[in-house]
């Protein structure tokens, strides 16, 4: 079995694959990329068990097969290679492939392609057109609100509702909330489910260089992704994610607008003379005047700032972890934002006040801390 492929190519598409590599596999023949075979076509592979993922590129060949080629070490090798063709011949009687360039000779064993895991065939499911970008920027702007916690896994995803009024996209650990809507994309089916976080990592790298449309397909068990070259299928997050509408507080007489670069500065700014443990900041409203706090009564540290805003409702004193409002801030891209708060035990919710394109919405909700008297 013997195929020309170019160097810079086969890297490229390599480089995208790793990602679904683990470090540590339970199976040595996760190591490994799947190498199939057919004429003048190369389609690469690369699987955790839960996530798989494959490319699929031109070649110089008319042959077929399949051989499992150690992933590091292919990649290792590619990485030193000027662009140039490079000959792959891959002898399955000794279980050796030699790859030729312009300079020398380089061989390394392969395992049999066979044993390599399957993708998981999706039965009878349903498909969404999703535009590129705005899968991108859905996962973008929810993923850094997903938690860690095994113990619940569902929310260690994102939780994609789609219906035939919108597109939302959710997540959250329980102390910060995120929910990503466009009413400008539709499904013909109601659908909901959780993708987990690292095939979306994986989706969040490679579609922020390509403008493309990408084919969602789900049904209960898994999802998969086309789009271009790639297609990336995952299982789902088996499990009710909870019912974040009633969380977020619908009623919040007391906005805030104000300039997110100021208010994220400052927080930064202000966070580092705060509790190592708590991360506590007070945010003190009167007026058209924000005072931002912070005090760690351990090492006699404080920090105190005044900020100018827009305000309507009454005098209010809020603590929030600085951590979580740092995150939000920095996920909008908004020149202004808007504080909506209610009480100060309540939730306070963080919306964009500009910069939206049309039939896009964001909300963040971000849990408050008891403050100290």
């Amino acid at each position: 079995m013997k195929f020309i492929v170019s160097s810079t190519k086969l890297l490229r598409e390599l480089q995208t694959l790793i990602g679904v590599v683990n470090s540590s596999n339970t199976l040595p023949i996760l190591d490994n990329f799947l190498f199939e075979l057919n004429d003048n076509s190369l389609t690469i592979s690369a699987s955790d068990l839960e996530t798989t993922m494959s490319s699929t590129i031109d070649i110089e060949s008319g042959e077929s097969g399949v051989a499992a080629i150690p992933a590091k070490l292919l990649l290792d090798t590619l990485k030193t290679f000027p662009e140039q063709p490079l000959t792959f011949i891959l002898d399955e009687s000794e279980h050796s492939v030699e790859i030729n360039s312009d300079h020398g000779k380089y061989a390394l064993a392969f395992l049999n392609g066979d044993e390599f895991p399957k993708a998981q065939q999706l039965e009878d499911p349903s498909k969404v057109t999703i535009p590129s970008e705005v899968l991108a920027t859905a996962v973008h702007k929810t993923i850094f609100a997903t938690g860690n916690d095994e113990l619940r896994p569902v929310m260690t995803g994102v939780f994609f509702q789609l219906n035939s009024e919108s597109l939302t996209f959710v997540a959250t650990d329980a102390h910060k909330l995120v929910r990503y809507t466009r009413t400008d994309m539709q499904s013909q089916q109601s659908a909901e489910f959780i993708m987990p976080k690292k095939p979306l990592n994986l989706l969040k790298s490679i579609l922020g260089s390509t403008a493309t449309d990408v084919t969602v397909e789900y049904n209960e068990t898994s999802a998969r992704f086309g789009f271009n070259n790639i297609v990336l299928t995952s299982r789902l997050i088996d499990g009710k994610y909870p019912n974040y509408d009633a969380v977020i507080p619908k009623e919040n007489p007391n906005k805030l607008t104000i300039d997110r670069n100021s208010l994220l500065n400052s927080v930064k700014r202000v966070s580092i003379f705060s509790n190592k443990t708590t991360h506590q900041i007070r945010l003190k409203i009167a007026g058209t005047e924000l005072q931002i706090s912070a005090e760690d009564l351990d090492f006699a540290n404080k920090a105190d700032e005044r900020l100018t805003c827009d305000y309507n409702g009454g005098d209010m004193e809020i603590g929030f972890n600085s951590r979580f409002l740092q995150e939000m801030l920095s996920n909008l891209e908004s020149e202004n934002i808007t504080l909506e708060m209610s009480a100060p035990n309540r939730a306070g919710i963080l919306v964009p006040a500009d910069g939206l394109e049309d039939g896009e919405d964001v909300l963040m909700l971000v849990m408050p801390v008891m403050l100290n008297s």
